[in-house]
Order: structure tokens, then C-alpha cells, then sequence
């Protein structure tokens, strides 16, 4: 996994940016504990996704036989613009399948980068299953938001930056939509350092991972609404996150609705950090002391902030 860490970081460094790690006076008080912000949202397209659209799309190219006539995905918005980015630097046609309600800065961006764009989901599973059909009947290659080797090793490289600017890090704090960021970043922590704890960061309203994880087989749930977008509905049942995570996260912790609008607003407030509700949900363990992280090292991943002007405006 390492190597492919390790290549995935070359592949992509030209076309993604090296965000910063940076220390939070804020949670480290609320926390007991010393607590550092790895900043995704500063990332290109404003997400982390776009590690993995890039690198998914670059390891496409170097296959044998060229590049896919056409790509599909499903997003619920991030992996879209990531991908949407990634076609267009290498002039490739892509259709991404989204929800109908999808936040339309996520939308409108990936109309930017000028994909075709689908919204026509009632959801994000059933947006899934129109691009994987679409893909079973035209032959176009489908790329997972986060079942797909690339795309992992490319979010997995969130994970060589925080180590390499503090080493001494003890405790990740990650969000988990489809897995594809927490398995990454999981491989890599434990890898490097075994005894660094991994955090996985669910929903009370969508809780897939921990009820698999509990289960110990992968059950579908019945999820609700959230500010947390990014995070809902149920991973494919083929995923091959789900063993990444029962293997190498140590434990999954849900948060509130309440605990999202707080930690973005205290991201606003105390950080000057923009988060959208997946983005701020690593932020809302500690605010809402859903995880007891006293006198530790801890990095929490703000995984995306493409959060739009409305909703930002009324929680704050």
C-alpha cells in the first residue's frame, strides 16, 4: 500500500496542492490534548477528493492500451469536481451521476470543468446505481468515490503530509463517507507509526460502518438527512473498504446535527477555516467530546468545504 502511497504522490503533486497542518488553540483547550487541522478544504476543488480523481485518472493513462474513451461516476458532489477537474487537465469525456438536491456549489463546479452532469438521484445510492448501470451498457469506465485502489492511495497521501510536518502524531481523526479517505489515511498511519490511533467519524443519522463494523458483515441502514451531505447513504455492497476499515480503524464515533452547525461555525469563528457539514464532522468529535483525546496528538482532517453561501449563511 505504501508504494502505491508513495506513487500516487508523484503522480498527482503537479496538479494538487501540499495543504497545511496547522495548530488549533481552540480544540487543543476544548480537547486537553494538542490538536492540529490538516486543511482540506484550501485543497484544489476544495475537497481532498481531488487527490484520488487525480490519481485515479493518471494511473488510467499510464495503463497499456491509452486512455478510456469515457468515464462515469457517482458523486455526492466532491468526487464529482474532483474528477470533473482531473477530465478536463487531460481532455477526457466524463458523466457524473449526482443527487437532485446536491449542493449546488458542487453542481456548479463540475459544470465548470465541463462534465456532463446528471443530477437526477433521489439520492446518492440510487445515483450510484444509475452510473453503474450506465457503465455496465455503454462500456465506460466507472471510477468509485472511494472503492477503487487509486483513488484511496491517492487520499492516503492527506496522511504522508501530516506525518512528515509532526511526526509525533498519535491520533487521526477522519471522516467516513464511503471509506475511501479513513482507509487511506488508516494504511498509511499504521504503516508508519502501529501504535497511532485512527478515529473514524460517522453520523447519528447515517451510520453504515459502525453497524457493519459491529455486525461484522456490511448491513444496509435507513439514513437520514444531515448538513453532512458528503457522508450519507450506504457504501456498495462490493466495496473493498469495508475490510480496510474493520482491520485497521480502531473505532468509529457518530456525531449530531447540532455538533456539525457548531463545529462549522466554530471553524468560521475560531480558524477562519470555511467547512462544509462532512468537512467540519472529524471537527465535531472533539467539540462535542464524542472522543476523549486528553493529552494526545491529535490530527483532525477537514476533509471539504464546498458548502453554499445559503447554508453557511444561515448557520451563522
Amino acid at each position: 500500500m505504501m508504494i502505491d502511497v508513495l506513487r500516487a504522490r508523484r503522480r498527482i503533486a503537479p496538479h494538487v496542492r501540499r495543504t497545511l497542518l496547522t495548530h488549533s488553540s481552540w480544540l487543543s483547550d476544548l480537547a486537553g490534548a494538542n490538536v492540529w487541522l490538516k486543511n482540506e478544504s484550501a485543497q484544489r476543488s476544495n475537497s481532498f477528493k481531488a487527490r484520488g480523481a487525480f490519481n485515479a485518472v493518471i494511473a488510467r493513462l499510464e495503463r497499456p492500451g491509452g486512455a478510456p474513451s469515457q468515464l462515469v461516476t457517482a458523486s455526492a458532489g466532491n468526487h464529482g469536481r474532483g474528477l470533473a477537474a482531473a477530465a478536463r487537465t487531460f481532455n477526457l469525456p466524463l458523466i457524473v451521476f449526482t443527487p437532485a438536491d446536491a449542493p449546488e456549489a458542487k453542481l456548479a463546479a463540475i459544470r465548470r470543468d465541463g462534465a456532463e452532469l446528471r443530477a437526477i438521484g433521489r439520492d446518492y445510492d440510487d445515483a450510484e446505481r444509475m452510473a453503474k448501470t450506465f457503465a455496465k451498457d455503454t462500456g465506460a469506465e466507472f471510477i468509485s468515490p472511494y472503492s477503487d485502489a487509486d483513488v484511496i492511495a491517492g487520499a492516503a497521501t492527506v496522511a504522508l503530509e501530516i506525518f512528515e510536518d509532526e511526526p509525533t502524531i498519535d491520533t487521526l481523526v477522519v471522516p467516513i463517507g464511503g471509506g475511501g479517505l479513513v482507509s487511506g489515511i488508516a494504511a498509511v498511519a499504521k504503516a508508519i507509526n502501529p501504535r497511532c490511533e485512527v478515529i473514524g467519524v460517522e453520523l447519528d443519522v447515517a451510520n453504515a460502518f459502525q453497524q457493519s463494523v459491529r455486525a461484522g458483515k456490511l448491513v444496509e441502514i435507513e439514513a437520514g438527512t444531515s448538513l453532512a451531505d458528503g457522508l450519507g447513504g450506504n457504501p456498495d455492497p462490493e466495496t473493498i473498504t469495508f475490510a480496510l476499515i474493520q482491520r485497521l480503524v480502531d473505532r468509529i464515533v457518530t456525531v449530531s446535527e447540532t455538533d456539525l452547525a457548531a463545529s462549522i461555525v466554530g471553524l468560521v469563528e475560531a480558524e477562519h477555516v470555511i467547512a462544509e457539514g462532512a468537512g467540519a464532522a472529524a471537527t465535531a468529535a472533539i467539540v462535542s467530546q464524542r472522543i476523549d483525546v486528553r493529552d494526545r496528538r491529535v490530527a483532525v482532517i477537514v476533509s471539504g468545504g464546498n458548502i453554499d453561501r445559503a447554508r453557511l449563511r444561515s448557520l451563522l
